[in-house]
């Protein structure tokens, strides 16, 4: 089954304590696009400008993700720039120009419509509203957000929560959103404004999934060479619903793997500056990192070892 994407395009200049990279591939609809493209074809809506280098993106093309969505406007695309020190887990952002995506509207082309999944990446949620009077009753629909749109669009985004199936945000995030330091507290805040399901992010210490009924927690992977932590979340996300659009099971069981599938890839993105490794990963590597995290969280209880 395919997976609609709407969320940015963008130009990333990155800097980490490991090297830097200048006008790389980046944006929240390029990096899932990336990871969900290896479980499932993607339909990716989002905007660029006249200066943006569309051939860089065929390779995901031949992935299976469809640019029809892609609109080209006249005028600067989307650029980042920014620096991760020895905390990878925050960045601090030297320069933002959102040129033409500072006007974007969503136009969902009428092939994407009827879409089952539906990530709607992390944009204005009055933009991610607009997404949802375009499609037509999809199987699953989530979101992301960030601090910028809980502090500014706040009646807007419980709006969004209302309508939508599952929320993804990171552990700061959570908090602010919330107002509750606790994580469960948090979680369960957010369950009873609409969505089934909560995923909450801790970064280089995993993730969280919960629901009304029940809490899953997956391990970040242990890599030994992190370049830039960038486009992480949105490569977990696409990992995430790119395996249940894959599936297309949604019952408990299968979410939980999903989460795995989600870490795996988020830990892949990480390995290399821009989509470099999402574009080089093969199927085998993913399998193989699925079932090293299964090691990760593998064992046996003391009375099951004797045999009780």
């Amino acid at each position: 089954m395919s997976v609609l994407v709407v969320g940015s395009i963008a130009l990333d200049s990155v800097e980490t304590p490991f090297g830097k990279a200048d006008h790389v591939l980046g944006g929240s609809g390029t990096f899932f696009s990336a990871s969900a493209s290896h479980l499932t074809p993607v339909q990716l809506v989002g905007v660029v400008g006249n200066d943006y280098p569309l051939d860089q993106l065929q390779p995901l093309a031949k992935r299976g993700v469809d640019l029809a969505g892609v609109e080209q406007a006249d005028g600067p695309s989307f650029r980042w720039r920014g620096r991760y020190r020895h905390d990878l887990n925050s960045a601090e952002t030297l320069e933002t120009h959102l040129g033409v995506f500072s006007h974007f509207a969503p136009k969902i082309p009428a092939q994407f419509r009827e879409a089952p999944f539906v990530f709607l990446a992390n944009i204005d949620p009055r933009l991610q509203l607009q997404v949802l009077d375009q499609v037509e009753k999809p199987t699953l629909v989530a979101c992301d957000t960030m601090n910028f749109w809980i502090e500014s669009r706040r009646p807007e985004l419980l709006e969004l929560f209302a309508k939508v199936d599952m929320v993804l945000l990171n552990d700061g995030e959570a908090r602010q959103l919330t107002e509750k330091t606790n994580l469960v507290h948090a979680a369960k805040w957010i369950l009873e404004r609409g969505p089934k399901y909560v995923i909450i992010k801790k970064g280089e210490h995993g993730a969280f999934m919960f629901s009304a009924d029940s809490v899953f927690y997956a391990p970040a992977y242990p890599l030994e060479n992190i370049f830039d932590p960038t486009g992480a979340g949105d490569s977990f996300a696409g990992g995430f619903i790119g395996y249940l659009a894959r599936t297309g099971d949604l019952g408990e069981a299968n979410m939980r793997r999903a989460v795995i599938y989600g870490s795996a890839m988020g830990s892949f993105a990480v390995e290399q500056f821009s989509i470099g490794r999402l574009l080089d990963v093969t199927r085998d590597d993913i399998d193989r990192r699925v079932r090293e995290f299964r090691q990760l969280v593998s064992f046996e209880t003391e009375l099951a070892e004797q045999g009780a």
